[in-house]
């Protein structure tokens, strides 16, 4: 069973001066850009809850590729093993998944069809098509502020199949902190790729001739 689903824009210099300031001020920065995960799960009539929040200093575009990039989601999330989106209709999506965990002996495999719509750079719904549950339902929106962009979602789902009582709110809790861990490594890989290209390293035209 499956288990979810530095200062921005600093120049380079200003880094580099920050910490010759001292070593105090270098910490600072390197916590600073050290993205945060938060996550909270219990169980309610059956159903599996899971509250997450998480921080990075990365644009709001670039966290949206991330989250949306359902074709390459099994090059970001170890666990998932495969993923494509089957059919598009301007923001209405509908994707296949399947996934693949172990907890200490015990393997679980699930597999899904969720509707996705979106509400570009700022809201993602997922909902339960059919699968290895007896409903999903979840929603993660994104807000950006002085470019931190903060996820937070909340999702519910009822498994199809019986979870032993190993597997508890604390074992849901460490392996979806992973799974967003792995998507924000890859959020600041892609933040690094776009500080990096030339077009981003052009100057902006002064309007002089």
């Amino acid at each position: 069973m499956k288990f979810s689903a530095l200062s921005p824009g600093a120049a380079p210099g200003l880094r580099r001066l920050a910490c010759g300031i001292g070593f105090g001020a270098c910490a600072a920065l390197a916590a600073q850009a050290q993205p945060t995960v938060a996550v909270q799960v219990h169980k309610n009539d059956g159903a599996i809850v899971v509250d997450v929040r998480a921080e990075v200093a990365a644009p709001v575009s670039v966290v949206w590729s991330v989250l949306t990039d359902y074709d390459h989601m099994s090059s970001i999330l170890s666990d998932i093993k495969a993923s494509v989106v089957k059919s598009r209709d301007g923001n209405h999506l509908q994707v296949a998944q399947t996934a693949d965990t172990q907890v200490g002996f015990l393997h679980f495999s699930a597999s899904s069809l969720r509707e996705v719509d979106l509400v570009p750079m700022r809201e993602i719904r997922s909902h339960l098509i059919s699968g290895d549950f007896q409903s999903f339902d979840g929603t993660t929106r994104i807000t950006e502020h002085d470019g931190q962009t903060t996820i937070v979602n909340h999702s519910e789902y009822v498994p199809k199949a019986w979870l032993p009582p190993m597997i508890g709110p604390s074992v849901i809790q460490s392996e979806t902190t992973a799974q967003y861990r792995e998507l924000l490594a890859e959020v600041l890989r892609r933040r690094g790729a776009v500080e990096s290209s030339p077009e981003t390293a052009k100057p902006a035209a002064s309007g002089r001739l």
